[in-house]
């Protein structure tokens, strides 16, 4: 079979960027004046969750000196559903990994998966809360504000969600997204929402924005009362400076690597195009990739492949990584299981790649329209086939930075990582 060529450009996204973060963090507390309700002595449960959020260790120790400087006493709760395998243990061991233990931000993990209920809403479900953060005088909520990957509205993914899915732990989050099959989200979020803020002692939240590189783009300090208004208006942003991908129409994408610290779907719906049927892409949906092959997982995931059925294709030593019990419980509290189902394998990319652009139609394998990236938060440079070419050199927002070449497979027959293709390694041999 012969393969395409491909070339490798960089994408220009709209990107703003907060260069000093600790700075950045302290000023948007400080406009708070945290002071008038945090007292010396006050205990306060910063909740810490488990995406891969860029410099979440630093903000979450900024916030710990602010707290301290007040005379506080603070402690961290992870604040991640059912993530870590649904167990304290497994759950501080993510933090750790984010950097978020004692020695390194200043204040003490609490991690355990007791809950309180702590009110009923109208249409008869109970509200869980963390047990260790209920009992504190006050709660800081911290998240990444994005699209989420399953639901649309004008609370998506951020401090509201973090309130439920985060701080409800296990229990909490299984009953909700038990509801979302009767109810919408937007519902859930905002009456249960109501109820935590009303009966919790949330004080404050950090809302964190990135940009198209994964980079931090904005920290905004809110006040517990202003949660809704604010993430609206943050949403706004979020999705405008989301990293995409180059092209629209795509018959083939290729994924390095996918995972829960890359999104909570594994590949992320928004770059993928396929948030109303991960199965396919829909009408209207963009962009619309035909096929996924997606190679491995992430180290930081621990085996947890949950989304890995959005793919078409993947490989051996990807299924053989797999910890079922993780994936399951996350798939089972997401009320979703098809997010655990398996797609077809095979030993090497080689043999993905053959079977993969068999699939796509009356396209030879030669012209196929193929995009390659590390995963989807890593959408800077990306590779294309030369399907693509001259539409990417009349866009303002591509840069060629390295002209077509032939797709390549190291001895084993697989292709290597990415960034290692773009170097193009010597002992590389041709794939066709």
């Amino acid at each position: 079979m012969q393969y395409p060529h491909m070339f490798r450009l960089r994408q220009r996204f709209d990107a703003p960027r907060v260069d000093d973060v600790p700075g950045a963090t302290r000023r948007e507390i400080r406009n708070l004046d945290p002071g008038e309700s945090i007292k010396p002595g006050h205990t306060v449960a910063i909740a810490a969750g488990s995406r891969g959020i860029a410099n979440l260790d630093t903000v979450i120790a900024t916030i710990v000196d602010e707290m301290v400087a007040l005379g506080a006493r603070p402690f961290i709760v992870p604040a991640m559903g059912s993530h870590g395998g649904g167990t304290a243990e497994g759950q501080a061991g993510i933090l750790a990994e984010y950097g978020i233990t004692e020695a390194a931000v200043g204040a003490p993990v609490r991690s355990s998966m007791d809950v309180i209920e702590i009110g009923v809403t109208d249409f008869g479900m109970p509200v869980y809360f963390d047990k260790c953060a209920s009992e504190a005088d006050h709660v800081v909520v911290v998240n990444r504000v994005k699209p989420h990957t399953g639901f649309v509205g004008e609370i998506e993914s951020g401090l509201m969600k973090m309130m439920l899915i985060g701080l409800g732990k296990h229990k909490g989050a299984t009953i909700y997204h038990r509801a979302i099959i009767h109810h919408s989200f937007d519902k859930i979020v905002r009456v249960v929402g109501k109820t935590v803020r009303e009966k919790m002692p949330i004080t404050f939240g950090v809302a964190l924005l990135e940009n198209g590189y994964d980079e931090t783009a904005q920290i905004a300090a809110v006040p517990a009362r202003d949660f809704e208004s604010a993430e609206k208006e943050l949403l706004v942003k979020a999705k405008a400076w989301c990293p995409r991908l180059p092209f629209d129409e795509v018959d083939l994408l290729i994924i390095d690597e996918m995972g829960k610290d890359i999104s909570g779907s594994g590949i992320d719906t928004n770059v993928v195009g396929r948030k109303r049927n991960e199965r396919r892409a829909m009408d209207g949906d963009t962009p619309n990739v035909l096929r996924i092959f997606v190679r491995d997982l992430t180290e930081k995931t621990h085996g947890n492949a949950v989304g890995v059925g959005m793919a078409e294709f993947t490989t051996d030593r990807l299924i053989e990584k797999i910890d079922y019990h993780a994936m399951n419980i996350n798939a089972i509290t997401g009320q979703h299981p098809p997010a655990a189902s398996i797609p077809m394998h095979f030993p090497t990319d080689e043999e993905v790649l053959h079977i993969a652009l068999e699939s796509i139609g009356l396209i030879e394998p030669v012209d196929a329209r193929v995009l390659w990236i590390k995963n989807t938060l890593d959408l800077g440079e990306v590779e294309a086939s030369t399907a693509y070419l001259d539409m990417a050199e009349t866009r303002d927002n591509l840069e060629i930075l390295v002209g077509p070449r032939q797709l390549q497979l190291g001895p084993d027959r697989n292709l290597p990582p990415i960034d290692t293709f773009a170097r193009k390694v010597p002992e590389m041999v041709p794939a066709d």
